[in-house]
């Protein structure tokens, strides 16, 4: 895969410190939200990932392509996969614990992937500059060792908690995070 500057960390850029709160090796990372269309349990027609940290600093899943996430009949639809690689990069830098968004995503198609196949997800850090992080991931078709059929790179930025009161639902916030507070 070839990179833009706009994903490749650059000079100086650190590697991740994960948080002395994160998840250790083999501890499972819950949803962000219950009806995140990648990761909430609540969301009927959503891709219901959910990941572990093999090694508490990066990310793996699994997610089976369904009948509701084609594009061509019998095929994932592109987005959807872009969705899978997005929320595997956000799980991944979820073991920062600060909150990020996704700027920049780069997703490279690499094999048509059938409805009822099930690709084995896999997501790192690569560097942090300021407040951007630079990630990777990839999905490998049937197994974990299986052929990539799609990698992708981004940029993502940290914002504060505030960011989401502000565009998005603050009550659902407020609901999911009790430790969330608004300051007047």
């Amino acid at each position: 895969m070839t990179r833009s500057t706009l994903t490749t960390p650059p000079p100086g850029a650190e590697p991740p410190k994960t948080h002395p709160d994160g998840p250790s090796a083999g501890g499972p990372l819950g949803s962000h939200f219950s009806r995140c269309f990648g990761c909430g349990d609540d969301h009927p027609t959503g891709l219901h990932i959910a990941a572990v940290t093999p090694d508490g600093a990066s990310v793996e899943a699994a997610f089976t392509v369904g009948e509701s996430h084609q594009g061509a009949p019998g095929l994932a639809h592109g987005g959807v996969l872009a969705s899978a690689m997005d929320e595997v990069i956000g799980m991944s830098i979820w073991l920062l614990r600060k909150p990020y968004v996704t700027a920049r995503l780069e997703t490279d198609y690499l094999l048509p992937v059938p409805v009822g196949t099930t690709l084995h997800l896999r997501a790192w850090c690569t560097g942090i500059a300021g407040r951007k992080a630079y990630l990777e991931a990839e999905g490998r078709v049937g197994a974990p060792g299986g052929p990539v059929a799609v990698r992708a790179a981004a940029l993502f930025i940290e914002v504060d908690m505030t960011h989401f009161a502000e565009h998005g639902d603050l009550a659902a916030l407020q609901a999911e995070h009790q430790d969330y507070e608004v300051n007047p």
